[in-house]
């Protein structure tokens, strides 16, 4: 008998373990390296902001998370790749942006749609960005940037991310809410948008804070004005654009965590809870706000309804002043 009792709990401790090892084996939905795909070039803020968070998670979850720069388009060639290409277990997830979420649907007919073939999992960072000059530009404030537009229409022009992106958009509200006519030109990602700024190939660029900040400190570039409600921290003494003669102008730039729609709701769940729980570490926090992005984790419905908001905003001003994505 005590033999028999013996097997019996040595078989359902077996049992219990295989059973435990199963829950272990699918404590993260997929146990395979994860990709998260950016939709800009490395070296941009966009980069800088997903391989913090990749590093963090990697270390979460015990398993490699890579980043992937599929960089094009204003981040619609990712956007597109992880809509219809990527694989559907839940091991690719995209570090989505404004533009391609938000903006492009309005400016151009995309090859994917961004409701229905992207499944929401939370807000990464929201940030406004910071207008800068090329100091050959000899405009040491924004007033005297808006006048010297205003007198010489079309002489000049401000680099963005790409067609549709936040950097687009925040120069073309801009155009029109100061009556001025400055020339887009579009670029892959920040950093090569950046390197022309610098060389002085072109005259602005709405940039990051994480991009700009080192030129800005080092003289190369005269920082201007930033698109948020309010100053940045690490510039206080550059005015906001809505302070400075246009109330009510208002252009943040943002990145949001994003997978494939075809992705199991569960696993979507779980991503949600990973990435909340990275986006809320201390260390991983303060190195984001250090750069001048604020982490804004929250719900998957939270994500969806902001996308929904930017959407109507942004379709809005898009129809209302005509902007064309050319």
């Amino acid at each position: 008998m005590n033999k028999r009792h013996f097997l019996t709990t040595l078989a359902a401790a077996t049992a219990a373990l295989c059973l435990t090892g199963g829950a272990l084996a699918q404590d993260f939905p997929v146990k395979k390296p994860i990709t998260i795909v950016v939709g800009f070039a490395a070296g941009g803020a966009a980069d800088a902001a997903a391989r913090l968070i990749a590093k963090k998670l990697g270390e979460n979850i015990g398993q490699p998370v890579v980043v992937d720069n599929k960089a094009g388009a204003g981040g619609n060639i990712a956007h597109q790749y992880v809509a219809k290409s990527a694989p559907t277990d839940g091991s690719v997830i995209l570090f989505g942006s404004v533009g391609p979420l938000a903006i492009a649907p309005h400016l151009m007919k995309l090859p994917y749609d961004p409701v229905n073939d992207l499944a929401p999992l939370t807000m990464g960072v929201n940030f406004p960005n910071v207008l800068v000059a090329h100091t050959q530009l000899k405009v040491r404030t924004f007033a005297e940037l808006v006048a010297y537009a205003r007198a010489n229409p079309g002489k000049l022009d401000f680099a963005s991310t790409g067609a549709g992106s936040a950097s687009h958009l925040a120069g073309e509200l801009l155009n029109d809410m100061a009556k001025i006519d400055t020339v887009h030109v579009p670029y892959r990602g920040g950093a090569p948008a950046m390197q022309d700024v610098l060389g002085g190939r072109v005259a602005m660029y709405y940039s990051t804070l994480n991009t700009a900040l080192p030129h800005i400190q080092a003289g190369k570039l005269v920082a201007l004005a930033t698109t948020g409600a309010k100053r940045m921290p690490q510039l206080p003494s550059v005015p906001t654009i809505a302070e400075s003669g246009f109330p009510g102008y208002s252009a943040t730039n943002w990145y949001a965590f994003v997978a494939p729609a075809k992705v199991p709701a569960p696993v979507l769940d779980r991503w949600n809870a990973e990435l909340v729980k990275v986006l809320k570490t201390p260390e991983v926090v303060a190195e984001l706000e250090s750069h001048g992005m604020p982490p804004q984790p929250g719900t998957r419905d939270d994500l969806a309804r902001e996308i929904a908001r930017e959407s109507a905003n942004w379709g809005r001003v898009i129809r209302e002043r005509k902007i064309t994505a050319e």
